[in-house]
């Protein structure tokens, strides 16, 4: 284990492994994951996991979601506020969510994000521009059934695991239907039953196909490599539109935590320690190392 430190390049330098198997978060700026993947890269050492340009524009959501737009693949649709004045600029349908453009892990995200009206998402934009020092990423709420897609593997050979959906009738009735940093991090724990996920998702045949479709799309486009977790939402036409890419997925090992990468691995058949050697089977190929 390499901590992802200001030590981590000269131990680096020093390890010369084969291929590093990357999770490393980073420890501060918009550009914190990219940290690691650039050292690797700069001392030629391969590594699993997306290189530092996607998990950049992956962490910058309003970015991830211009190239996305370019490309014509479902989202919601957006503005970024660098500050509360810019918010005279919307002309969206009430309700929105507002979330800071650059954090993950739902940081940021809570029940208040979940604007009504121009005073609520006054409030919301201040507070994330004062609370988090970075622009607000305002979007139309999309209000239909929310899923959550793991996919192993490169190009043609991605291939997406069972599909996770959240299922936001069984949420506390005073909980607004958003897996916010309350739901994520103070309902969700071991000691709450808070069995609100389902993994196979029960979907019909055309839908599931649209979800696998849009998400190989995304992931490709956005040049993922090996692994990433993919969060989707239905509009109100039943259209699947993308909410986030994660090209660096949580993968808690405990069965007992809620993390929907090893979740999906495990109804695809895999234990923990298989997913881990998939994913770097992945990389060890893309490398030409086996």
């Amino acid at each position: 284990m390499v901590e992802a430190n200001n030590d981590a390049y000269q131990k680096l330098k020093e390890l010369k492994p084969d291929i590093v198997f990357n999770f490393a978060e980073g420890l501060n700026g918009v550009n914190r994951e990219s940290h690691i993947p650039a050292i690797l890269e700069m001392l030629q050492l391969p590594f699993s996991g997306s290189d530092a340009l996607t998990l950049g524009v992956c962490l910058d959501k309003s970015r991830a979601k211009e190239i996305l737009t370019y490309h014509n693949i479902p989202n919601a649709k957006f503005l970024v506020a660098n500050q509360v004045e810019d918010i005279s600029n919307t002309n969206f349908d009430f309700p929105l969510i507002v979330k800071p453009i650059s954090e993950g892990s739902s940081k940021g995200i809570f029940s208040s994000s979940f604007v009504k009206n121009t005073k609520e998402l006054e409030d919301e934009v201040s507070r994330i521009l004062l609370s988090y020092n970075q622009p607000a990423l305002i979007e139309e709420f999309l209000s239909g059934r929310e899923f959550t897609i793991a996919v192993i593997g490169n190009g043609n050979e991605a291939e997406v695991l069972p599909i996770i959906e959240i299922r936001y009738e069984d949420f506390p009735q005073d909980v607004v239907p958003l897996y916010s940093y309350e739901a994520k991090w103070i309902l969700d724990t071991k000691e709450n039953n808070f069995d609100v996920f389902e993994c196979p998702a029960k979907l019909d045949s055309k839908l599931e196909e649209k979800i696998k479709e849009t998400v190989l799309r995304t992931y490709n486009v956005l040049r993922c490599k090996d692994w990433s977790r993919i969060d989707i939402r239905l509009d109100k036409n039943g259209v699947p539109n993308i909410i986030e890419i994660n090209p660096l997925p949580g993968i808690m090992p405990d069965p007992n935590e809620n993390s929907s990468f090893p979740k999906a691995a495990r109804a695809a058949g895999m234990d923990y320690n298989q997913m881990i050697q998939r994913v770097l089977y992945s990389a060890a190929k893309r490398y030409s190392l086996v």
